[in-house]
């Protein structure tokens, strides 16, 4: 007779997770197929460049593992509660980042600058996107064109030779990529060998600038249509087409691939600098603190504004993803998962540069 009833109390319990889960979701507007899809998309909106590349530079530029201090106490004082209130405001109200303002009309244009800072955002962030397609299809061959100095679009200035063994210990390459020290030549030869140095582009400087870009000399030269990068560039919003065109429910499928593939790449990359000789001094010459630099209000001006870029709130992307969520999603939990993962994935983007340093240092 108990566990008859047992079943039945189950039963009935099951029954009423179901009714909740039903009265939560927004069958106009859609949800996401699964909670995975949402971490998943928030992961892949909030992990990015700066990330990737802008967190291990200011690490470097603000004292190394001292850095972290600042960044960890912006992380809990301004990052996280905003990531959540912007979640929290999305899901409960079910619209986007302007109509979710009419709960004070007051306040509704800044749902009107989000928009436009996102607009703004997709736009050149997309012109980023076909710059990667052009480079990973001029790599289909047997010689990348811009690891030498042997072609049409380079110039005299094109470095020919590798001087950073040279300058390391005070010299500069001649013409022929003979290492010069300052003792053994002339003051005037000295001289036009300095100001060589200073010209000096190497070879995927001028492959970007003169090649993927062709710049003209100044903004008054218009120039004409870069075929190939208009063509790579129209490719990756054919792609954005693609996964916005069934909306909540086609994007939820990408952000599989967009989310997790850039962890394999930041591993595959991780494993190659285990390799490397020399690999440990990075990391441990970067995470000796200067403890002098904590009381310079830039450092902490720059973790805060880091945070920003890291987990991008204020730009109307979390309010949109998290209107997909059923009523009663958990948003807190959510919010701490996906705010802590951002965190931790810049300090691993942070290791595996340093890593990399370590054995270009040595």
């Amino acid at each position: 007779m108990l566990k008859g009833n047992d079943d039945k109390c189950i039963r009935q319990n099951r029954l009423d997770q179901q009714i909740r889960q039903d009265e939560g979701a927004n069958k106009e507007r859609g949800n996401w197929s699964n909670k995975l899809e949402f971490l998943l998309s928030c992961f892949s909106y909030a992990v990015g460049l700066g990330t990737i590349w802008r967190f291990p530079y200011l690490c470097y530029r603000n004292g190394g593992g001292a850095f972290l201090i600042p960044y960890c106490i912006m992380y809990i004082l301004a990052g996280l509660p905003l990531f959540f209130l912007e979640v929290a405001f999305g899901q409960y109200a079910s619209e986007g980042p302007i109509n979710v303002w009419r709960i004070s009309p007051l306040f509704q244009g800044i749902g009107y600058a989000m928009f436009c800072i996102s607009f703004l955002i997709g736009i050149y962030y997309n012109v980023i996107v076909a710059w990667s397609f052009y480079y990973l299809f001029a790599s289909f061959t047997t010689e990348l064109p811009w690891t030498h100095c042997n072609n049409e679009w380079n110039t005299q200035a094109c470095a020919k030779f590798d001087g950073r063994n040279c300058t390391l210990f005070g010299g500069l390459l001649n013409s022929t990529g003979a290492c010069i020290f300052q003792n053994e030549t002339s003051s005037e030869d000295w001289d036009v060998l300095r100001n060589f140095a200073k010209a000096a582009k190497m070879p995927a400087d001028e492959y970007f600038h003169h090649n993927v870009l062709t710049i003209s000399n100044d903004i008054q030269e218009v120039g004409g249509i870069q075929w190939k990068l208009a063509l790579c560039l129209l490719f990756a919003w054919i792609l954005v087409f693609l996964a916005l065109v069934k909306g909540v429910k086609s994007f939820g499928k990408v952000v599989y691939f967009t989310a997790l593939f850039p962890y394999l790449i930041l591993l595959v990359l991780l494993a190659r600098a285990v390799t490397l000789p020399g690999y440990m001094d990075g990391v441990l010459f970067y995470l000796i603190p200067r403890w002098e630099r904590l009381t310079e209000a830039k450092v902490w001006g720059d973790a805060a504004m880091q945070i920003f870029f890291a987990l991008s709130p204020c730009w109307g992307g979390l309010i949109t993803l998290a209107s997909y969520n059923k009523f009663h999603n958990n948003c807190f939990r959510d919010s701490l998962i996906i705010a802590t993962g951002n965190v931790l994935t810049a300090f691993f983007c942070w290791i595996r540069h340093f890593w990399h340093y370590g054995f270009h240092g040595s």
